[in-house]
C-alpha cells in the first residue's frame, strides 16, 4: 500500500495579533444569523472595509445563516486578497460541530481561489461562549478532514491548489500552551480519521487481507503500538471456524490482525476495539446485487476506524492498555465457499447455521469478539458496516448503538457526542433471540427482514457473555456520497474520534 495521503493544511498555527494586520491570502472571519452590526473581529474587518460587510447585510446578501459563504475581495484594504464571512446559524444552537462544519467547507472554498495562507478567528469562543481549547481543536480537525483528498490513483493536475498553512489569530492573553496543546491533539486525532479515510478509498485490489494487515503493520511502526498477525494455520488452531468459514471463498488468504497500545500500567486490556474487515463483499453465495457493489470496498470501515484510533492513541501517548482485533477476509464467491445451509463452529464452541452468506460480518466478529474476551479485555467495543437495515433505520445520520450494558453505553454514547459522531441506541429485547433460533445448531447467522439490525446485534451478543460490550454499526455512515461540512465524498473515517475520544476519557475516569 502506498504513503498516507499528507495532512493539509500542513501547518496549523497560533498567533497573537488583530485580524486586520494578518498578511496572507485570505482570512476567515464569521456572523451569527439575525445580526445587524458585526462586532468583534468581524467588526474590526467591516470597519478596515468601509462598512462593506455592514452593506451586504442591510441588503440581503449576507445573514449568518448556517453554511453561508460570502468572498468579500479586499482591494488593497487588507494585507490579503480575501475575506470569507462564514454564517454560523443561531447563536444558541452553534457548538463545536458547527465549527469542523463551518472550517472545512471555508478552506475547501478558499483552496479553489488558490489561498495558500489563510488566517481565521477562533469560531464560537467569543459571542459564541464555547471554551476556546475546544474550539481550537475543532477548528484544526475541521481543517484537515474538510480539505482531504484522496488521489492516489490519478494523474497529478499541472496546477494543484494546496492549502499549506492555517494561522488562528488568537488575542493578547490567550492561555497560549493550552490552545497549542488543542491543536495538536486535533491534528493528531484528524490524521488518525484521515488514515481511516485513505483505508476505506484504497480499492480491494490493493486492500486485501494481507494488505489491510500490512497497513496495520506500518501504523504500528510509525506510531508505536504493536501489531501481530495471525495467519490461517494459527486460526485454525484457535478453532475460528466462523471466520474461517466466511474466508475459504476467495484465494486471497485470511489475517487475524492483533493490535496493542500497552501505555498504562494494566496487566490486562482495560478495553477492546474490535473492526470487522471484509475487504470486499459480493455476499458469497448469496450474492449482492451488481449496482453499487463497488462500495462494498469500504465495508472494512471498522477496521480502519480501529487502526486509525491506535494511531492517535499511540502518537498521543496516552496511559491506557487497549487492544485491538481485526477479522480481516474477503467473501467471494467460488466452489469452495460457504453455502447457506452449512453449519460452522465458531472459537467459543457454539454452533451456528449459515442461513444467508451476505451476513458474514457478524461471523468473523464472533470469533474477533472470543478473542479478545479470551485475551482479558475489561470492556468491548465493536464497529462495523453491519447491516443494511441498520440504514433504513437511522439513515446516514446516526450510527446504530446496541449493547448489554447501560452504563458502558452511556459512556460511548458521551464520548459520540463529545467527538461529533452521532450514535442511536436501540433495544435489545430478548423476544428478538426467537428470530434467530436455529433448528439444527446452537444459533443461525439471519433472522431475516424484520428488525434485521437488532438480529444481528443480538447474534453478537452470544460471543460476548457478561463483558460490557456495546455494538456500532457504521453501515450508514461510512461513506458520504457528497462534500457537506468537514466529509467529502468517500470514506469518512467515522468513529476514529470516538474510539480515541473514550480511550482518553476513560484516562480521565469519566
Amino acid at each position: 500500500m502506498a504513503a498516507k495521503t499528507p495532512a493539509e493544511p500542513a501547518r496549523t498555527t497560533l498567533r497573537v495579533e488583530d485580524v486586520t494586520a494578518y498578511r496572507g491570502d485570505a482570512l476567515v472571519v464569521n456572523l451569527f444569523e439575525g445580526v445587524r452590526e458585526p462586532a468583534g473581529a468581524t467588526g474590526a474587518v467591516d470597519k478596515a472595509l468601509g462598512g462593506a460587510l455592514s452593506t451586504l447585510i442591510r441588503q440581503k446578501e449576507m445573514s449568518g445563516k448556517t453554511g453561508e459563504l460570502t468572498v468579500v475581495h479586499t482591494f488593497g484594504r487588507l494585507p490579503v486578497a480575501r475575506v470569507l464571512v462564514a454564517g454560523l446559524g443561531k447563536k444558541e444552537k452553534f457548538d463545536l460541530e458547527g465549527v469542523r462544519a463551518v472550517t472545512g467547507e471555508a478552506l475547501r472554498l478558499l483552496r479553489r481561489t488558490g489561498a495558500r495562507r489563510v488566517g481565521t478567528i477562533l469560531h464560537g469562543a467569543g459571542a459564541g461562549g464555547l471554551d476556546p481549547a475546544a474550539a481550537a481543536r475543532a477548528v484544526t480537525e475541521g481543517a484537515i478532514l474538510g480539505c482531504y483528498r484522496f488521489e492516489r490513483y490519478k494523474k497529478p493536475e499541472e496546477d494543484r491548489k494546496v492549502l499549506e498553512e492555517l494561522t488562528i489569530l488568537i488575542r493578547e492573553g490567550a492561555e497560549r500552551r493550552v490552545l497549542e496543546e488543542a491543536l495538536r491533539r486535533g491534528r493528531i486525532v484528524a490524521e488518525g480519521v484521515t488514515l481511516a479515510r485513505d483505508l476505506v478509498n484504497t480499492p480491494p485490489n490493493d486492500l486485501t487481507p494481507a494488505g489491510l494487515a500490512a497497513a496495520a503493520a506500518a501504523a504500528a511502526r510509525s506510531w508505536g503500538f504493536s501489531c501481530r498477525i495471525l495467519d490461517r494455520g494459527q486460526m485454525r488452531r484457535l478453532g475460528m471456524g466462523a471466520l474461517l468459514g466466511v474466508a475459504q471463498g476467495s484465494a486471497n488468504p485470511p489475517r487475524l490482525i492483533v493490535l496493542r497500545h500497552r501505555r498504562g500500567r494494566q496487566a490486562k486490556p482495560a478495553v477492546a476495539f474490535v473492526g470487522k474487515g471484509v475487504t470486499f463483499d459480493t455476499g458469497g453465495i448469496s450474492l449482492k446485487p451488481a449496482e453499487n457493489m463497488e462500495s462494498m470496498k469500504g465495508d472494512m470501515s471498522g477496521a480502519a476506524a480501529v487502526i486509525g484510533a491506535f494511531a492517535a492513541l499511540a502518537r498521543l501517548q496516552a496511559p491506557l492498555h487497549v487492544l485491538g482485533v481485526i477479522p480481516a477476509v474477503e467473501n467471494m464467491p467460488s466452489g469452495t465457499a460457504t453455502r447457506p445451509g452449512d453449519i460452522l463452529r465458531a472459537m467459543s464452541g457454539k454452533t451456528i447455521e449459515v442461513i444467508n452468506t451476505d451476513a458474514e460480518g457478524r461471523l468473523i466478529l464472533a470469533d474477533a469478539l472470543t478473542y479478545a474476551r479470551r485475551e482479558g479485555a475489561a470492556r468491548l467495543v465493536d464497529v462495523a458496516t453491519l447491516t443494511g437495515a441498520c440504514v433504513v433505520a437511522l439513515g446516514t445520520i446516526r450510527s446504530g448503538a446496541f449493547t448489554n450494558d447501560e452504563a458502558w453505553m452511556a459512556a460511548i454514547r458521551e464520548a459520540s457526542e463529545a467527538a461529533g459522531e452521532k450514535v442511536w441506541p436501540l433495544p435489545m429485547d430478548e423476544e428478538y433471540d426467537e428470530l434467530i433460533k436455529s433448528d439444527v445448531a446452537e444459533i443461525k447467522n439471519s433472522g431475516g427482514r424484520k428488525g434485521g439490525a437488532i438480529t444481528a446485534a443480538k447474534f453478537l451478543a452470544h460471543f460476548v457473555e457478561k463483558t460490557p460490550w456495546v455494538h456500532l454499526d457504521i453501515a450508514g455512515t461510512f461513506e458520504a456520497d457528497k462534500e457537506k461540512g468537514y466529509d467529502v465524498k468517500g470514506g469518512t473515517g467515522v468513529m476514529v474520534r470516538t474510539l480515541a475520544t473514550l480511550a482518553l476519557r476513560m484516562i480521565e475516569g469519566k
